[in-house]
């Protein structure tokens, strides 16, 4: 199993038989559904596209029409792909389900982060604020310096400073799976995971158990 796209539901908790409470988040595992073959021959690399759930028909722009229409699957939520050495078992329009991860123990999920806006450098990178008082005036959040004088005369790349902060794509590896739901297509997680309920996930087994 390469991976699978899914939907963040939300967060609770459950208890174990010893009263432990674990803090959980759940997914939804629509069918995926391929929409395309990429073979070395023709695209370079290996690989195969998915969609999942369903996009309203005045949503859908003509290129992507044209890709469901060809592949014969209902139009989904946006196209995924996953990259793999071979795909010889994969066929267009094939349907992949919850059940791919019957036999996982641990996965890594990626994800967007929630987007914070414009932060400074307290909230975005926990710098320290200056001094309440003792002369201070007005500089109580500022940054400080950001570089030197005529040498190097420049900023550093990388430089910690305000900014965007959030929205990006973030993975969490290694999180334990507690249970699925074959029934309602769910995925119950151990712990946190990037972005806010309603957004799509990447979910595939842990790479770090792979090596």
């Amino acid at each position: 199993m390469k991976g699978l796209i899914g939907r963040k539901i939300g967060m609770t908790s459950i208890f174990t038989k010893d009263g432990i409470s674990i803090p959980i988040t759940i997914i939804e595992i629509e069918v995926n559904r391929v929409t395309q073959i990429k073979s070395i021959k023709k695209d370079g690399y290996c690989a195969f596209q998915v969609t999942t759930g369903i996009k309203k028909a005045n949503k859908i722009i003509k290129p992507e029409a044209g890709n469901f229409i060809k592949a014969g699957v209902a139009a989904g939520r946006s196209l995924w792909e996953f990259r793999v050495t071979n795909t010889n078992s994969i066929t267009i329009g094939q349907s992949i389900t919850i059940e791919q991860l019957a036999n996982i123990k641990k996965v890594d999920v990626t994800g967007i982060s929630k987007g914070k806006g414009f932060s400074g450098t307290i909230k975005r990178w926990n710098f320290h604020t200056q001094d309440a008082s003792h002369g201070n005036s007005l500089s109580h959040r500022v940054p400080g310096s950001i570089g030197q004088n005529q040498t190097p005369g420049k900023v550093f790349k990388g430089k910690k400073m305000a900014g965007q902060m959030g929205n990006k794509r973030v993975t969490v590896q290694n999180l334990e799976v507690i249970s699925i739901d074959k029934t309602r297509n769910l995925l119950l997680v151990k712990g946190a995971i990037p972005g806010a309920p309603g957004n799509d996930l990447i979910i595939k087994p842990a790479i770090k158990l792979a090596h």
